[in-house]
């Protein structure tokens, strides 16, 4: 694939991923694949071939998603990650020769993995943004979007709400402990740390300086 025209932002949680993609997008009349693009593809995923992003799809007890130990919980994480590259370059595949996206640029919300990016891409064209990971553990149900909010509730249908939050907020710690926030501090990718300070204009001009846009 040409993937000239693809810019990838990876990063932590609460780093303004999202948004930033969307800015861009908006900004330069591009293509935004959002966080979790990948969901278009799942309704007709094999389970065999991807079976923890299936996990979800066909879960008949979502107790049984909040009550999994946190190893199994992180393991079945990055098992999804490794399933995501795949969905998601099938989607670039299939997107980019479509004579809707020809000349536009393509900012991507990405799962794929550091190590990928090097293999696939040069440095213009990949941004790691980052926050404090304590603020990911501490303020995980604080955000209004309906999927925190219905983990939150499953939570609280529980025998032991409160064991059922603390195994959570355990399962939190581990996806964001220091190695996975050296390996993306030491990526080689510029990076752009979450600044309460900075208004989301000032943070599209960063990442165009970085991108080269």
């Amino acid at each position: 694939m040409d993937l000239s025209r693809v810019y990838f932002v990876i990063g932590t949680s609460y780093a303004g991923k999202s948004t930033i993609v969307t800015n861009l997008a908006k900004k330069h009349n591009g293509i935004a694949l959002e966080e979790n693009y990948h969901d278009a593809k799942l309704p007709e995923l094999d389970s065999k071939e991807f079976p923890n992003l299936c996990y979800t799809r066909d879960l008949q007890d979502w107790h049984e998603f909040i009550r999994r130990t946190p190893e199994e919980y992180v393991r079945w994480i990055h098992d999804v990650k490794k399933e995501c590259e795949t969905v998601e370059f099938q989607i670039l595949e299939e997107l980019l020769p479509t004579p809707e996206t020809q000349g536009k640029l393509i900012f991507v919300d990405t799962n794929i993995c550091v190590d990928t990016l090097h293999k696939i891409t040069d440095d213009k064209h990949v941004l790691v943004m980052m926050s404090d990971p304590n603020i990911a553990i501490s303020r995980f149900f604080d955000r209004p979007d309906p999927e925190k909010q219905f983990l939150y509730k499953l939570m609280l249908e529980e025998p032991d709400p409160q064991a059922a939050m603390d195994n959570y907020r355990e399962i939190l710690v581990r996806l964001h402990s220091k190695e996975s926030y050296d390996e993306l501090k030491n990526s080689g990718y510029q990076i752009i740390f979450r600044d309460e300070n900075r208004t989301q204009e000032e943070t599209v001009e960063l990442a165009e300086k970085i991108f080269g846009i």
